[in-house]
């Protein structure tokens, strides 16, 4: 049986009397885009937050590879994450960006090159990123977070400023990435992109987990779109 990469158990994050994230117990497996879908507000962010070290959990926690993300012996190695497109320096080339998060991270300036043409950027290597538009931000995240080449890719919203074209490329290129062994987990609301690219789902709604599993057992025939929509709509 193929060990999950990732694992949240009983995950629960408040602020108070508001609470973000309740009991969230999931698992995502190697070779396979998972996607993470919910409302605003549902608790994705502060998940993947708690997932990745940025957030402390009130109880519960999450692993990748059985080890909390600060246990990680060079955590850039193993996890690649995009959460935000704007961490670059607007006065720096993508180049330049990319030499100093090489050399922050310990990872050889060669893979500048192999990243940059995978996110088919090659053009746009030495223009400064202040004139990047967001889709071309988005491109560079996802150099950034393959820069070391890790098994697991964690995404929020990755879609986020793509025209169709870059969409199309976007869904292709994390099914690559999956074919490979990685593990993808992608927080995404565009649904109907979603079903043409997920292999599995986890659909959270006011923080708690209502549907897991193969993407077809979940909609059971209908859309993800439907399936989503009929999951969310009922109080929890």
């Amino acid at each position: 049986m193929t060990l999950a990469t990732i694992e949240f158990k009983g995950l629960t994050k408040d602020y108070g009397k508001n609470i973000a994230v309740k009991n969230l117990s999931a698992e995502v497996f190697p070779g396979r885009v998972t996607g993470f879908l919910g409302p605003n507000g549902a608790g994705k962010s502060t998940a993947l937050r708690c997932l990745l070290g940025l957030v402390t959990p009130t109880s519960g926690n999450s692993t990748i590879n059985s080890s909390k993300y600060h246990d990680l012996v060079d955590p850039y190695l193993h996890v690649g994450a995009v959460l935000d497109s704007r961490g670059f320096h607007p006065g720096l080339t993508a180049r330049q960006n990319l030499k100093v998060m090489a050399a922050a991270s310990g990872v050889d300036k060669k893979r500048i090159e192999e990243v940059i043409e995978m996110v088919d950027l090659k053009d746009a290597i030495d223009k400064r990123t202040k004139k990047y538009s967001l889709g071309m931000k988005q491109r560079l995240s996802l150099a950034t977070a393959l820069l070391g080449n890790p098994e697991v890719m964690v995404l929020d919203e990755p879609a986020n400023g793509l025209d169709p074209i870059g969409i199309v490329w976007l869904r292709q290129f994390l099914k690559s990435l999956a074919k490979e062994g990685k593990t993808i987990l992608v927080s995404s609301h565009q649904l109907t992109e979603m079903q043409n690219t997920v292999d599995d789902v986890l659909i959270i709604h006011k923080g708690e987990l209502v549907a897991s599993g193969n993407v077809d057992a979940v909609c059971a025939g209908r859309s993800l779109e439907q399936t989503f929509l009929d999951l969310t709509s009922k109080a929890v």
